[in-house]
This record gives C-alpha cells, sequence and structure tokens, in this order.
C-alpha cells in the first residue's frame, strides 16, 4: 500500500487559488490516480492539523502493509520540526510532493525543511506529482 498525506488546506483543492492549484479537488484526482493505478491500494489521508499529521507519519511509517509515503505538508514543509523528524524517525520512504514550484513562488516558500528526509521531491508538476512519485516508490531499484 502507499499512503498519500496531504497537509493543510489541501481540502481546498478546486476552490482554493485554482491559477496555483488547478480546478481539480483532490477526491477527483484521486479516483483518477486509483483506477490509473489499480494494481496498488492507495490510501489517503489529509488534515489541516499538524499533530495529527505526526500522528498518521507515525501510524503509517511504521505499518509494515505500507511500502511508501507520498506527503504534501503544505505551508508546514517551510518550517514543521515536528513533521520533519516524524518523516526522519520512520523506516518507509517519504516522497515530498508540491503542486506548485515553490522556487517560483514567494521568498519565505523556497527552502523545504522536508527535503533533507525524503528520498525525493516533486515540485511544480500539478497534481501529477502524485503519480510520479508513486511511480518512484514502486519502481524497483536500479
Amino acid at each position: 500500500m502507499i499512503v498519500i498525506i496531504n497537509g493543510p488546506n489541501l481540502n481546498l483543492l478546486g476552490r482554493r487559488e485554482p491559477e496555483v492549484y488547478g480546478q481539480h479537488s483532490f477526491e477527483d484526482y484521486l479516483c483518477g490516480l486509483r483506477r490509473l493505478i489499480e494494481n496498488v491500494e492507495i490510501g489517503y489521508f489529509q488534515s489541516n492539523h499538524e499533530g495529527e499529521l505526526v500522528d498518521a507519519i507515525q501510524k503509517f511509517g511504521f505499518d509494515k502493509a505500507v511500502t511508501g509515503i507520498v506527503f504534501n505538508p503544505g505551508a508546514y514543509s517551510h518550517y514543521s520540526i515536528a513533521l520533519r523528524d516524524a518523516v526522519a524517525a520512520i523506516p518507509v520512504p517519504v516522497v515530498e510532493v508540491h503542486i506548485s514550484n515553490i522556487a517560483a513562488r514567494e521568498e519565505f516558500r523556497h527552502h523545504s525543511v522536508m527535503s533533507a528526509v525524503c528520498c525525493g521531491t516533486i515540485t511544480g508538476l500539478g497534481l501529477d506529482g502524485y503519480r510520479l512519485a508513486i511511480a518512484h516508490l514502486l519502481a524497483p531499484e536500479l
């Protein structure tokens, strides 16, 4: 199982700044993603609360059925040491995803404290970044 964990405000996709984040809700995208990758169970968790995200990372990160986590920490990526430490503590690989290109946005968004503890980062490719992250987690090592 691959688990997608989304942070704050990502429940507003399709309604929040559609020029930046697109016109589709995450739920609609997730249905299509599950149809596209039908041979893998894709779990999903979203919260606007930092502690709930830490709990989810710990829960899924030690679950033997989970082979990888796709994590979009939203604004927490720029300053949450608690989330960074949670990712660093788990044995499951984590790919960080950002829908927008954080390097092309406001300066305070240019740095992610999460990137150093993730196996990879995908940024600026819209919702397709989630599919690419899953493909990476499923790919055999070369």
